[in-house]
């Protein structure tokens, strides 16, 4: 079975593709274990709002465009990834206090792995699209999807301050999970950017050294 990546030809139908049958059932097994496990129902929810939009828009979708077998394994690691930090809230993961206590660091730093996980593993995913739907010219294919990952970042910054201050205040900490840092909305930014550039490196090196 071959695993197809953003330049393959071969695009199969969900029924014939077992590794998204694999993936699929992977996510919603740990997706469901995060909601029976949860600590805080309320940021559970909070936080999987945009699991589903996103969700009901990958299947409305699936017809027109089916993304690459890569790019499906970038998004599931990056929706599991999520759905862990959105179980504890993602202050209070317990991998990232583990990381805290085995590199002696100041703070929780789970939700930085999520915000890089962001650029890192949705930017490959969106240069999929623009490829291979929009048949847009291979230098904006590289370039836009950093610039949307930098967008979204400021966007669902905005979003985390309205649902917090203003929809539900009472959840505001747990949600935003600044843990004191004045600057953390900018360090999320950043580090989601950041992981986009480093991923289209990567993919663009990757694709020079297969032509050779």
């Amino acid at each position: 079975m071959p695993f197809t990546t953003a330049s393959s030809p071969t695009r199969r139908a969900f029924k014939q593709n077992r590794l998204l049958w694999f993936f699929a059932f992977v996510f919603f097994g740990i997706w469901i274990s995060t909601l029976i496990g949860t600590s805080n129902l309320a940021n559970w929810c909070m936080e999987n709002t945009l699991v589903i939009i996103f969700l009901f828009s990958l299947v409305l979708s699936y017809r027109k465009f089916k993304f690459s077998d890569l790019s499906y394994l970038l998004i599931t690691v990056y929706l599991c990834l999520h759905v862990y930090g959105a179980k504890y809230t993602y202050a209070l993961n317990p991998f990232g206090f583990w990381l805290q206590d085995t590199f002696h660091l100041a703070r929780n730093h789970y939700d930085r792995i999520v915000h890089f996980s962001f650029g890192f593993m949705l930017a490959y995913p969106m240069r999929d699209y623009f490829k291979n739907h929009m048949e847009w010219p291979s230098w904006v294919c590289w370039v836009l999807p950093c610039e949307i990952t930098l967008s979204f970042s400021a966007m669902y910054e905005l979003v985390e301050w309205s649902v917090a201050d203003i929809f539900f205040p009472a959840e505001g900490d747990a949600y935003l999970g600044t843990q004191g840092d004045i600057w953390d909305a900018q360090k999320d930014m950043c580090l989601a950017f950041f992981g986009s550039i480093l991923i289209m490196i990567i993919a663009r090196f990757t694709k020079a050294l297969l032509k050779k």
